[in-house]
């Protein structure tokens, strides 16, 4: 079978490897239909995503259809559609312990640590596949990943319906979480450079925008939070000095949410974070909440339409890297389709 593998930075091939057969752990076989490209993917394929090895079959936004199914296999049968989660973790570490098995002291993450799904076939334990419902289609689906990457920023942000939100950045992880934090909260800033994605958040529900080429981003804010700053700050753009703007733009006793995975070093104040005694927390990952997506689509709460923008076939992969290191306006999310 086929798989797309970046065998070094800048190295991307197609090799052939042998179909896997299932066993007693992985003992589900899923015929993949579509995988996402995301920031990470593109980080690893750059040399830039410090939490990669290599050589790695890439791929976590996973959806595929179950083939074969083993004897101890309950709730799934052939033919089901499925999202694939990306999170194996040990159960029994420090984390693990205390239920945030998502930053594991053994995780390992299928695309990024292992092989993940840009690949024909695969097979993961009936645990780690959930059920697509009837209303999406497979591409849309790859969307749900993302959607579980927002519920958990806002679950570490512990969102509420009261707070001041600044959402930094607006491309697909910046909508994502609009798309959740406008279920949550009632005031939402979004910050951007380009002037079309402002507008499309505006339409997306963003009650305030801010253009960070021309305007100053800490004095809007303030402008448009009552003198305060925002309550909560989500770093969705995760730039060198992202973490810094936010600093300056969030308000005393807030909560500012880091997403970055860059191992560059970053320039910060103490002061502002002493000063307004700030609460600084990364959110890595999900910890399963892709049953919480897929609630939200089924109640018509989460809609994922029109999210994708271009998809290439498994075997242009490459020319679907060129395209997203293009930087085209036009892209908003590209995904990856199976034969």
């Amino acid at each position: 079978m086929k798989a797309v593998q970046i065998t070094k930075p800048g190295s991307l091939n197609m090799i052939d490897i042998q179909k896997p057969d299932i066993d007693e752990i992985n003992n589900v076989r899923i015929r993949m239909t579509a995988a996402g490209i995301c920031g990470s993917d593109m980080g690893i394929y750059h040399g830039t995503n410090a939490a990669a090895t290599y050589p790695r079959i890439i791929g976590h936004e996973m959806i595929g259809c179950v083939e074969e199914i083993g004897s101890n296999v309950s709730h799934l049968k052939p033919g089901d559609r499925v999202i694939i989660n990306q999170v194996t973790s040990c159960g029994h570490c420090y984390p693990c312990r205390m239920g945030r098995g998502n930053v594991c002291d053994h995780l390992a993450v299928r695309g990024v640590h292992i092989d993940g799904g840009y690949r024909e076939f695969l097979t993961v334990p009936e645990s780690d596949c959930y059920l697509l419902p009837d209303s999406i289609s497979d591409t849309d689906a790859v969307m749900i990943e993302p959607s579980t990457i927002a519920i958990q920023s806002c679950t570490r942000a512990e969102l509420q319906k009261d707070d001041m939100l600044l959402i930094y950045g607006f491309g697909a992880l910046g909508s994502t979480i609009l798309k959740i934090a406008r279920l949550l909260c009632n005031h939402i800033i979004v910050a951007d450079i380009i002037d079309s994605k402002l507008e499309a958040a505006k339409a997306g529900g963003a009650n305030n925008t801010i253009n960070v080429l021309k305007e100053d981003v800490a004095q809007k804010v303030k402008e448009y939070t009552n003198g305060h700053g925002a309550t909560v700050s989500i770093d969705s753009a995760c730039t060198k000095d992202s973490l810094n703007q936010l600093l300056n733009a969030t308000g005393n006793a807030g909560r500012i949410i880091t997403m970055g995975f860059s191992a560059a070093p970053t320039e910060v104040s103490q002061f502002l974070i002493t000063s307004k005694e700030l609460d600084i927390r990364g959110s890595r990952l999900q910890n399963k909440m892709f049953g919480k997506a897929i609630e939200l689509i089924k109640e018509g709460k989460l809609d994922l339409t029109g999210s994708v923008s271009h998809t290439f076939p498994l075997l242009k992969a490459q020319e679907a890297f060129d395209f997203a290191d293009s930087h085209d306006p036009s892209i908003r999310k590209i995904v990856l389709t199976f034969q």
